[in-house]
């Protein structure tokens, strides 16, 4: 995936470090900011369309990439494994939830 490449080149570019454990707590805070727009745009849920910053979007991108190039995961790959996960459990249920 080029844009895996594009966050592992902007953190030698930086000499940035990648471990797991706080490229992990990085993503979660930036998927909070996803939620806390999401939140305010909707008055808790009360209104309608769901507002969020590109920018955030962007954020959650870039850590979920530097969670992958943290723990040595091809991004594409593992993509590609949740997309048949959830085609054979459409196939099996009928939908796309596990039910969990």
């Amino acid at each position: 995936m080029r844009e895996q490449d594009r966050v592992a080149d902007f953190f030698d570019e930086h000499d940035l470090e990648g471990e797991p454990a706080y490229q992990l707590l990085d993503l979660t805070s930036e998927v909070g900011e996803l939620a806390k727009d999401a939140v305010e745009s909707t008055d808790y849920g009360a209104s309608g369309e769901v507002e969020v910053k590109s920018d955030e979007v962007g954020d959650v991108l870039f850590s979920l990439l530097a969670v992958a190039n943290s723990l040595d995961l091809d991004a594409s790959a593992c993509l590609d494994e949740a997309i048949e996960k959830y085609e054979s459990r459409i196939e099996a249920t009928g939908t796309a939830s596990s039910g969990e």
